[in-house]
């Protein structure tokens, strides 16, 4: 089971972020599980998200302590917030920064991949909501599900218009992760 942490703020889009990658998984025949954590945070106020996937029945329905992968959505998050708590040993960070990899620094012993997404969204759909975007990196250094189910995901979800704008910021992001 690959259980994934999701750390943005209020209003960039971390819960329906891992609902997208929940369903993209539900595609492919897969196990899969997502729900937030925030209490009566307003917009900008720092929020989670978790995601399991699984080959077989997830039976635990419980916040994740121990993520396999940490996705960032804000990096300014890593000022206040501590991303990397209960990561596990190896474990992987996919960060929205400008930062080459090997200049991100983090505690313990873990795979950082970067990804300007909020200079892609901004390109891409005029606003800096990075969740899609963050996403196309994710399914790139990750693989646990398909681009082509991300995509056909954040299409159904967008619809025509706006999901054609969120494909093009997940491709993106999917060629620029480092």
């Amino acid at each position: 089971m690959l259980e994934i942490r999701l750390h943005g703020r209020g209003g960039q889009g971390a819960v329906t972020g891992g609902e997208l990658l929940a369903k993209a998984a539900g595609l492919e025949g897969k196990w899969s599980q997502c729900f937030p954590k925030f209490g009566v945070e307003r917009r900008g106020a720092p929020v989670q998200s978790y995601c399991r996937i699984a080959n077989e029945r997830i039976k635990i329905h419980q916040e994740l302590y121990e993520p396999d992968v940490v996705i960032v959505l804000d990096s300014s998050l890593m000022d206040s917030v501590d991303v990397t708590s209960g990561l596990k040993e190896g474990g992987m960070i996919v960060l929205n920064s400008k930062l080459p990899p090997g200049d991100v620094c983090l505690e313990g012993n873990c795979k950082v991949h970067t990804v300007d997404a909020t200079t892609i969204a901004m390109e891409k759909l005029g606003r800096p909501i990075v969740n899609t975007a963050m996403l196309g990196a994710f399914v790139k250094v990750n693989g646990v599900v398909k681009l082509e189910s991300l995509i056909h995901e954040v299409k159904d979800h967008f619809g025509e218009k706006l999901g054609a704008m969120n494909v093009e910021a997940v491709k993106a992001c999917y060629e620029a992760v480092k």
